[in-house]
C-alpha cells in the first residue's frame, strides 16, 4: 500500500474558506483606509508565517500588536458559510475505505479546528486533529513533529496534502511526503516553485494513491 496514513491542511484543503480570508481582511484593510486585495493579489503573496503576509500588505507592528484585531472576529462570526471543497468528503470516505487512516494537521488553534471539523460532521473521518495552542498560526512544524512522535507511524508511509508553500516545509520538516492541491491559498506558480507534486483537483488523490 501506498501511505498509510494521510495527515490533511484543514484551510484552503479541505475547507474552501479563501474567499472568506480574503472578505474578511478587505474589511479590515478598507477600515484604514489601505488598498484591498483582489483575488489573485491574495494567492500571489499569502504565506506564512502569517505575520509577514500582514507585513506585505502594509501593516507596520512596530507601531502595534500583532494579530490585529478584525480579522479573526469577522472570520469566526463567517466560518458557518464555508463549504468543504468539492469532492472532499467523498475523497475522505474513500481513502478510509482503502483502509487507510488519516490526520489533519492545521495552523488554527486547536479548540477551533475541533470546532469547524465537527460543524461538517466529519470528524468520525480522522484519527486526530492536530492544532496548534494559539491564534498566530505559528506552531504548525512544531505541532507535526510532536505529532509524529507519538504516532507509531513510520514517516516514510505519511503523506501531508496541503495548499500551501508552508505544507512543504512541514513536511519536510517532519521527513514525510509531500503532495500540493492547486485549490486554496496560494497561486499555482508558486506551489510549482517548491518542487513537490501539485494536483489541479482533490480527486486526483485518489488516482496518485491508486485507489480505484
Amino acid at each position: 500500500m501506498k501511505y498509510k496514513h494521510i495527515v490533511w491542511d484543514w484551510n484552503g484543503t479541505l475547507l474552501d474558506d479563501r474567499w472568506l480570508c480574503i472578505e474578511a481582511i478587505n474589511i479590515v484593510l478598507g477600515s484604514r483606509g489601505m488598498p484591498l486585495v483582489s483575488n489573485k493579489n491574495y494567492r500571489d503573496v499569502f504565506c506564512f508565517p502569517v505575520i509577514e503576509y500582514y507585513e506585505k500588505l502594509g501593516f507596520d507592528f512596530t507601531k502595534e500588536h500583532f494579530p490585529i484585531p478584525g480579522f479573526l472576529e469577522y472570520y469566526k462570526s463567517r466560518f458557518k458559510d464555508c463549504t468543504l471543497h468539492k469532492d472532499a468528503e467523498f475523497v475522505l470516505k474513500r481513502i478510509n475505505e482503502s483502509g487507510r487512516t488519516q490526520s489533519i494537521l492545521s495552523a488554527g488553534k486547536q479548540s477551533s479546528l475541533v470546532r469547524w471539523v465537527n460543524h461538517h460532521n466529519i470528524d468520525h473521518l480522522f484519527n486526530h486533529l492536530i492544532g496548534i495552542k494559539n491564534e498566530k498560526a505559528d506552531g504548525k512544524i512544531e505541532a507535526g513533529i510532536n505529532w509524529l512522535k507519538i504516532s507509531r507511524l513510520e514517516p516514510e508511509n505519511i503523506l501531508l496534502v496541503g495548499d500551501t508553500i508552508h505544507d512543504s516545509e512541514v513536511s519536510q520538516a517532519m521527513g514525510v511526503k509531500c503532495l500540493l492541491i492547486d485549490i486554496g491559498h496560494v497561486s499555482t506558480k508558486r506551489l510549482k516553485r517548491t518542487g513537490e507534486r501539485v494536483l489541479p483537483t482533490l480527486r486526483g488523490i485518489l488516482e496518485y494513491l491508486k485507489i480505484e
